[in-house]
C-alpha cells in the first residue's frame, strides 16, 4: 500500500514540474521597456514620461500624384494617409492607425490624434522617425492619458520610386506597404 502511494506521489512530481515549466514559459521575464537613447535627440520624449504601450504597425500608405506646391507644371507623389493594424509585442491586434487625420485607435474604442513635433531620417527606403504630441483622447481606455507617440523601427513606406508621377498620371494613387513601431508614452 505504501508502494502504491509512493508511485502515485512520484507521478505527480513530474506533472507539477511540467506545469510549472509551462507556466514560466508563458509569463517569462518581462521584456525591458523601450530605450530611446539611440534615437536622434529631436525624436526623444522629454523626461517625466514613461512607456505605456509598445505596438507594431503593419499596413499600407497611400500616395497620390499631384501638382507640386508652388511649382507650376511639375508633379510629385503626395502622402494621402495610412491604413495599418496595431499589434502588441505578443502578436495580438490591439488597435489600428488610419487617416487623415492621423488617428490611433485602440480596440477598446479610445482614440486620439496628435500634432507632429519632429521627424528625423531613418533610412533611404523608410519613412522618417517621428515624434508627435498627443491630443486628448476621445473615449476611455488605452489611449486615455497618452502624452507622446514615437514612430521608430521603420521598414518601407516611402513614396513609390518605380512608378513615375507625371502631369499625365496626375490623380493616380499608389499604395505601398510599411511597418513601424509606435511607442505610446504617458506622464509618469
Amino acid at each position: 500500500m505504501h508502494t502504491t502511494r509512493l508511485i502515485a506521489a512520484l507521478g505527480v512530481v513530474p506533472a507539477v514540474a511540467v506545469l510549472t515549466a509551462c507556466g514560466s514559459m508563458s509569463s517569462g521575464p518581462m521584456a525591458p521597456a523601450f530605450n530611446q537613447s539611440s534615437l536622434p535627440p529631436t525624436i526623444q520624449v522629454p523626461a517625466g514620461n514613461k512607456v505605456a504601450m509598445e505596438t507594431v504597425g503593419k499596413g499600407d500608405i497611400t500616395y497620390e500624384c499631384r501638382d507640386k506646391a508652388n511649382v507650376p507644371g511639375q508633379t510629385e507623389w503626395v502622402f494621402v494617409g495610412p491604413d495599418a493594424k496595431l499589434w502588441d509585442r505578443g502578436g495580438k491586434q490591439v488597435g489600428k492607425y488610419y487617416g487623415p487625420p492621423a488617428t490611433w485607435e485602440s480596440n477598446d474604442g479610445s482614440r486620439l490624434t496628435a500634432t507632429q513635433l519632429a521627424v528625423a531620417p531613418s533610412g533611404p527606403t523608410s519613412l522618417p522617425f517621428q515624434l508627435v504630441k498627443a491630443n486628448p483622447a476621445v473615449g476611455t481606455g488605452a489611449m486615455t492619458g497618452v502624452t507622446y507617440i514615437q514612430r521608430v523601427a521603420l521598414q518601407g513606406g516611402t513614396a513609390p520610386a518605380t512608378v513615375p508621377c507625371t502631369p499625365a498620371t496626375k490623380g493616380q494613387k499608389q499604395v505601398v506597404q510599411y511597418q513601424a513601431d509606435y511607442i505610446f508614452w504617458k506622464a509618469s
